[in-house]
């Protein structure tokens, strides 16, 4: 009696203890946060924001059909040289889900991504994100001359943004968040993987968009490029040829990876062997309908990708076939507009992202020396003093991912088949060692193939950019939501429903807009597939209609494997 009579009493107090506590956080308004007080940052803003739209600092054009919420800004100071904005918005209306979904940046960073955030709790979520305390207008200019501001880009302004919402999202609601996720792409998809590497325990989920995750070769791949293509006049590759590649790819391989023949892309790239020599001007060719010999150098190289001169082994994968004309690919981040501005280092002129990347990277991150010149940048020792300097800070390549799977992470990876600013074999070079990671970790009888199945899902996109966009089915909740947002059809929702309800997805739809906008009607879907398997169409039902593919195995036309020949 005496027991259950003490343990009668210890329940009502821990139920009034948890009352008042509630009563006391809920007294908490958005404007109370300008004072609170957190661990090496400043709260600089805490403002309600009401009437459904708001207008981000520098812009023009005001972000529409948003809840009630409030807008927290802050600053960072872990070190005496970091200065790390970020900001947390919490829906007040009401509409609060109780979960939390921080950004990823993109590039250099240097701003706060407004749109992610609206987005964020337009869903119901509370959302985060960070400049990664890079304010140089994103540039690298930020890292001449301050180490620790390169340790705040590579992982500590995540880290501090993540401790310091959840702080924020607690002191406002009373609790912390039941449930939170990670979502980036590019540079944001690298801090996608640093979370899960560096930080396991941080978030439930987390989605992993075309990720910069081996950053040291991707720009070492970035300077490679633009030695090939620029060095020698007679290399450069006009934006006005790349539709000869492109049809040249296309004419060989369209419809016999599982695709239609009418498609704009390749379904499976890896089954595509293409030469580019087959489309080298003959004699008495038009030189607008076909390459000169050294223009197929070029493409050849961009294939091929990178490689140690002394010992042969490849630094970094090269692109894939395919959509090499589309503006959001080779003319953006290869070729760049011209010859010249991509050699004058002038991004307003048109040139590539790829010079304008790898000319800070190394200018400005490595070698503190803003004369760097390309030209001279040596493929053996140049790559292992980077990768020695910087690589351990920037670069999240850790397979090794078995704390976030015993946390219970789940991981959503996808990545477009035509992204000319990361190689999407860079992703599946990372997931197969993941795979034999894990594998090492266990007995010989462990299944290799299907080891990471339980928390870790990679999607390959036929026809997409890098990270949207392209002519194929590019709109899954990658920044633009399909015609359904549901576990089905939008990979923030599928996450979710892996997470909490343990339903792994098996496949994504994702749709194509008619001109990319949703307002022009829909093109056509596709199922994207779990990694290795692809979408084939089932050769009878309506082409737009995802319904009419069907996952299965990867085969090239031959019958066999699908395995690309440029150096994978």
């Amino acid at each position: 009696m005496k027991t259950r009579f003490r343990w009668l009493i210890a329940s009502i107090t821990a139920l009034v203890m948890a009352f008042l506590f509630s009563s006391a956080a809920s007294a908490t308004t958005c404007a109370d946060l300008a004072s609170l007080t957190l661990h090496n940052a400043t709260i600089t803003t805490a403002t309600p924001i009401t009437g459904g739209s708001f207008l981000p600092p520098g812009s023009t054009t005001p972000l529409t059909g948003l809840p009630d919420f409030c807008r927290v800004s802050g600053i960072a100071t872990p070190t005496s040289d970091s200065i790390i904005t970020f900001e947390v918005w919490i829906p007040t209306d009401g509409s609060y889900n109780g979960k939390f979904e921080q950004l990823g940046c993109g590039g250099f960073c240097g701003s706060i991504t407004y749109a992610g955030l609206a987005e964020a709790i337009q869903r119901g979520y509370a959302g985060a994100a960070t400049d990664d305390g890079s304010q140089a207008g994103g540039t690298a200019l930020f890292a001449l001359g301050h180490p620790e501001k390169i340790v705040d880009f590579g992982y500590r302004a995540i880290k501090e943004t993540t401790d310091k919402s959840k702080d924020v999202i607690r002191a406002l609601t009373g609790a912390g968040p039941k449930r939170s996720y990670f979502n980036g792409c590019s540079d944001g998809g690298r801090e996608a993987l640093m979370e899960a590497q560096r930080f396991p325990k941080d978030f439930d989920g987390i989605i992993v968009g075309s990720p910069a995750n081996n950053w040291t070769h991707l720009l070492v791949g970035a300077i490679y490029a633009q030695q090939k293509l620029l060095i020698n006049p007679a290399n450069y590759v006009p934006p006005t040829l790349l539709p000869v590649v492109t049809q040249g790819a296309l004419a060989q391989c369209v419809g016999k990876d599982g695709g239609l023949p009418t498609d704009a892309f390749l379904n499976n790239p890896l089954a595509c062997h293409f030469d580019p020599g087959t489309v080298q001007c003959k004699a008495g060719q038009d030189p607008a309908t076909c390459l000169s010999s050294a223009q197929v150098q070029t493409v050849s190289a961009f294939y091929a990708g990178p490689r140690n001169p002394v010992t042969g082994r490849s630094i970094f994968p090269g692109f894939e076939p395919g959509e090499e004309d589309n503006p959001l690919n080779w003319p953006l981040w290869l070729t760049g507009a011209l010859r010249v501005p991509t050699i004058s280092n002038n991004l307003a002129s048109g040139e590539s992202l790829a010079a304008f990347f790898g000319y800070g990277f190394f200018a400005d991150m490595v070698f503190q020396n803003p004369a760097f010149d390309y030209t001279k940048f040596n493929f053996t020792t140049d790559v292992a003093y980077t990768d020695k300097t910087v690589g351990p800070i920037l670069n999240s390549v850790d397979p090794d991912l078995r704390p976030f799977k015993d946390h219970g992470g789940k991981i959503i990876h996808y990545v477009g088949w035509g992204d000319s600013a990361i190689p999407p074999l860079n992703t599946i070079h990372y997931v197969h060692s993941v795979e034999d990671a894990l594998a090492s970790a266990h007995d010989r009888d462990w299944d290799r193939d299907h080891s990471i199945d339980g928390f870790y899902r990679l999607f390959m996109v036929p026809g997409m950019s890098h990270c949207s966009g392209g002519p194929g089915a590019n709109a899954f909740g990658n920044g633009l939501n399909g015609p359904v947002v549901d576990a089905r059809h939008d990979v923030l929702k599928a996450l979710e429903g892996w997470v909490e309800n343990g339903v792994a997805p098996r496949e994504i739809i994702a749709t194509k807009y008619v001109g990319d906008d949703p307002a022009a009607g829909i093109a056509f879907q596709r199922p994207l597939c779990v990694f290795p398997k692809v979408a084939h169409y089932n050769g009878s039902g309506d082409p737009t209609s995802a319904s009419s593919f069907i996952c299965g195995e990867a085969r090239g036309s031959d019958g066999h494997e699908a395995v690309s020949p440029f150096g994978h």
